[in-house]
């Protein structure tokens, strides 16, 4: 025997001008409105306060303008002076310092009326460089005796000039430096002769002489003094005598 199910009645609604009663006007459902899209300036990340493109157009960054600082420098450099002259080393005036040196009978003094350190400092370099090519570390060694020999000869000097002398200490250690160059030619020849032998000891003896006359004349004439030039030179003399002696031993 079939089973039977009870199927409720399906009751479509009428239209507007239908029948309103019953339970088909209660059922009756109000049309949804038609989809809208989102405003463009709704922000579509929940956790952000603020719009990204709103803040993009509002923002005015100017880019760095190098165009008109680049072309307001001078690219040309034939115009800067030399590095060397910038920091006060005049190369052509230690050259001509040098070749008057060379020239023991007739030191040029007008030369050295303009005092300067750099080239005592390259002398008393190539001597303990020539040094050291003996094994001998002298570095610090002629650096010291170097200063002491510029206060001993600055002290001498004014003693023996009193008020008419007119040199100073600056002068003083360029002077000694200059008349240098003599020791260290001595300290170049030493590498070819034997140590301790007596002709090293007369060699080192010429140049002693050689470096305590240039330097002699060269204080005499720079401080327009030549009342006793035998006991300045006599100062030298004690100076380079000294100098000889780390070339000799």
């Amino acid at each position: 025997m079939s089973k039977q199910f009870n199927v409720p009645p399906v009751i479509f609604p009428s239209g507007p001008g239908g029948d309103s009663g019953g339970p088909s006007s209660a059922a009756q459902r109000h049309p949804m409105p038609p989809f809208q899209p989102r405003p463009a300036a709704t922000n579509p990340i929940p956790f952000m306060s603020f719009d990204v493109g709103s803040v993009a157009q509002s923002a005015s960054f100017s880019a760095p303008q190098l165009g008109p600082t680049i072309t307001s420098a001078n690219p040309n450099f034939d115009d800067e002076p030399p590095l060397l002259e910038e920091l006060g080393i005049n190369t052509k005036h230690i050259w001509s310092k040098t070749i008057s040196i060379l020239n023991p009978l007739r030191p040029n003094p007008n030369l050295q009326s303009d005092a300067d350190l750099s080239g005592p400092f390259l002398f008393f370099l190539a001597f303990g460089l020539f040094q050291l090519l003996a094994g001998k570390f002298h570095f610090g060694i002629l650096l010291g005796w170097a200063t002491i020999s510029a206060v001993f000869l600055y002290i001498v000097f004014n003693m023996l000039a009193g008020r008419n002398g007119g040199l100073d200490l600056y002068r003083c250690l360029s002077l000694i430096g200059y008349s240098m160059l003599p020791m260290v030619i001595l300290s170049a020849l030493s590498l070819f002769v034997p140590q301790g032998g007596p002709v090293i000891l007369v060699i080192a003896a010429a140049f002693v002489v050689w470096s305590t006359r240039v330097c002699a004349r060269l204080l005499v004439e720079a401080a327009s003094w030549n009342e006793h030039p035998g006991l300045v030179a006599y100062a030298c003399f004690l100076i380079y005598t000294l100098f000889s002696l780390l070339v000799i031993f």
